[in-house]
């Protein structure tokens, strides 16, 4: 099967996530700056989110770039991805407005951890499908990024039962981890 319809569907369905999230920062009561310092936990979230979305659609469209071919498996695995990301909002939005209180924190890092879940998963199925020699297998190899990622989350959420910022911290981590350019498919496509 094409990709391009995979490819297509999920750009579409990023792109209204991130349209949720923004939907969900309300305008402040007041016109001084004062006003403002209410929603500085739901924006933060927002900012946070907004760079796990983003981060996720980058490196679905590198990924996309080695993929020559999906199957039924594939579009599976990829909805999986999607059903996860598409609960950034709800999870955004209740860490945000409770302030960071210790349940919306693990709930947030509970979907982060099965968003990176997901994504092994369909990076898995993906190097299966294309096999051992491919591109695609050449440029994820063992995903020690992602493996370290997917562990940090694991601290991060047990960590927030001390307290939610040490598992913030670790969300926070995980984001610079990856905002930081991965440059494997980049190499195996320019090589």
């Amino acid at each position: 099967m094409n990709k391009n319809r995979l490819e297509a569907f999920s750009d579409g369905v990023l792109a209204i996530i991130i349209t949720i999230m923004v939907l969900e920062l309300k305008i402040p009561h007041g016109a001084t700056l004062k006003a403002l310092v209410p929603l500085i936990p739901i924006l933060m979230s927002y900012v946070l989110s907004f760079i796990y979305v983003g981060i996720y659609w980058n490196n679905h469209h590198h990924m996309m770039m080695l993929v020559k071919k999906v199957n039924g498996k594939a579009l599976w695995a990829n909805l999986h991805l999607l059903f996860w990301l598409s609960l950034f909002p709800f999870a955004t939005a209740w860490m945000g407005e409770n302030h960071y209180e210790t349940w919306p924190v693990i709930i947030y890092g509970c979907v982060a951890f099965m968003a990176s879940v997901a994504y092994f998963i369909l990076e898995r199925i993906l190097v299966k499908l294309h096999g051992p020699d491919s591109e695609i297998a050449k440029a994820y190899g063992a995903d020690v990024k992602g493996k370290i990622s997917t562990a940090i989350y694991v601290l991060g959420i047990a960590g927030s039962f001390i307290s939610p910022w040490i598992g913030i911290a670790g969300y926070i981590l995980v984001a610079i981890v990856w905002f930081i350019p991965d440059t494997r498919v980049e190499k195996v496509v320019n090589s």
